[in-house]
């Protein structure tokens, strides 16, 4: 398949990639030089549908569902269901528009395997190769950071229960977590993570019941506080919550990197992600509505940014068995592991495409030693990060109103239009400018709203502190 020139990159290094696959080239021998040793080597393309839904299910369905009740407790019931299930539903759309579009480019000779080269390539500019990049290398370091962190106060959560005056802090805990996440990154390929995603759904479904369960034991404890799902009265307040709250959800759904999980399907590829959708909005419909909606009911307008800390509060006693929190907090852990694996794969892809030599074998000393120096370094800057400024939920919100919003929301509809070129007044057409302009206008808010949060918090901590900033 011959690949075609694009504005920023020239040919697509992916149509090399498949040559080289289609002359026989094996896994961990040298490739042909004219190969991307980022697509050869990480990108790999031998997946099946349901390994695709497998990895886009952990991209997406991941702890930071414990957020849910905190995104709502911005918005109140009403308000807060109707955003989660709009964005439920163009996070779909929006996704579906991009497996098109990238079936359609494949149809005409140009399979792209990375968002910054379908960008590239369907808006002919070469500044939206560099505005991607940027965009997706801060949604990977922010969601690696977050996973370190909130991996980090796992531990520090058992830890506290069994010794509750240990010496260890937060900081201690995540350099735990990051030796960890360093070895586990030196897998090589994004399909090599397969039957650790399949393991990471089925945990999404273990601990997502096990604290819908502890919540509805808590919401009807004699030791749990008045309900109160009122608003701040303040104006200004209640807005910046709101779309603060619309950032956060925008997060828990965002994924801007689902060009990279297709390219993990063996060619040819069209058709199959909309199978992975279906299985990854299936698993999502029963992991976020339940405990988003059974967690504000249970704490209201108290619910922390993390719905275990709620189950545990510092005074008085825990509102759950202690076994069934035990084994919650070892469920997030253990998945937390895959979602950080999941997001570092774009940040590797890129290390892999400038440092390695697909003239020699993918576990050769020329290309494993600088594999095992960048990743452990990448995972160290990672790491360092989520000790320093430990803000989870305002992590959550920045990273989605500056990342996941334009990369979920707005490219997708765009380039569809561009691409399908559907008439203009259809309703594909409108119902795309739609998305595009009330997302731009929630993206700008939701990154104002998201910053002042992050301000205001900075009052409450100190470097490396012992505790993450709700």
């Amino acid at each position: 398949m011959a690949g075609t020139p694009s504005p920023a990159t020239g040919p697509t290094p992916s149509s090399a990639v498949f040559d080289a696959e289609a002359a026989g080239a094996a896994v961990g021998k040298a490739l042909p030089l004219t190969a991307d040793a980022g697509a050869a080597f990480v990108l790999e393309s031998k997946g099946t549908w349901w390994h695709a839904g497998f990895h886009l299910t952990t991209a997406i369905v991941g702890p930071t569902v414990l957020t849910l009740p905190y995104a709502l407790r911005g918005m109140g019931w009403g308000l807060g269901l109707a955003a989660l299930t709009v964005i439920f539903s163009v996070t779909f759309y929006a996704y579906f528009l991009v497996s098109r579009v990238l079936d359609h480019c494949e149809a005409r000779g140009r399979r792209h395997i990375r968002f910054r080269e379908l960008a590239a390539d369907v808006l002919g500019s070469g500044w939206v190769f560099y505005l991607v990049v940027g965009v997706q290398t801060a949604i990977n370091a922010g969601v690696t950071t977050g996973t370190i962190l909130i991996a980090g106060d796992s531990l520090q959560i058992m830890y506290s229960n069994l010794s509750p005056n240990g010496p260890l802090k937060l900081y201690h805990f995540i350099i735990i977590v990051a030796v960890v996440l360093a070895f586990l990154s030196q897998l090589p390929s994004f399909h090599s993570l397969r039957h650790i995603n399949f393991g990471s759904l089925i945990l999404s479904f273990g601990y997502t019941i096990l604290v819908s369960a502890a919540c509805i034991r808590a919401g009807v404890s004699s030791n749990a506080r008045p309900k109160d799902y009122s608003l701040s009265l303040s104006k200004s307040e209640k807005t910046f919550n709101a779309f603060l709250s619309i950032s956060i959800l925008a997060s828990v759904f965002g994924n801007g990197i689902l060009p990279e999980i297709q390219a993990t399907l063996a060619p040819p590829a069209a058709g199959k992600m909309m199978k992975a959708l279906v299985l990854c909005y299936t698993v999502i419909f029963f992991t976020f509505y339940f405990p988003a909606i059974i967690g504000y009911w249970a704490f209201g307008n108290q619910v922390q940014s993390n719905l275990l800390k709620s189950l545990m509060p510092d005074e008085g006693p825990a509102l759950a068995p202690t076994w069934l929190l035990g084994l919650s907090v070892v469920l997030v852990l253990l998945q937390l592991f895959a979602i950080a694996l999941v997001y570092s794969q774009v940040a590797y892809e890129i290390m892999e495409k400038n440092s390695a030599d697909v003239a020699h074998g993918r576990f050769s000393r020329r290309n494993l030693v600088p594999r095992v120096a960048l990743r452990t370094a990448y995972v160290a800057a990672c790491a360092f990060v989520a000790a320093m400024l430990p803000f989870f939920g305002d992590i959550v919100g920045v990273v989605g109103a500056v990342g996941f919003i334009p990369l979920d929301f707005v490219l997708p509809v765009v380039m569809y239009n561009i691409a399908l070129a559907p008439p203009r007044r259809s309703p594909v057409y409108l119902v795309n400018v739609a998305i595009m302009v009330v997302f731009i206008g929630v993206g700008v808010i939701g990154a104002v709203a998201s910053v002042r949060k992050l301000v205001l918090d900075a009052s409450k901590f100190k470097l490396f502190s012992d505790s993450v900033v709700d």
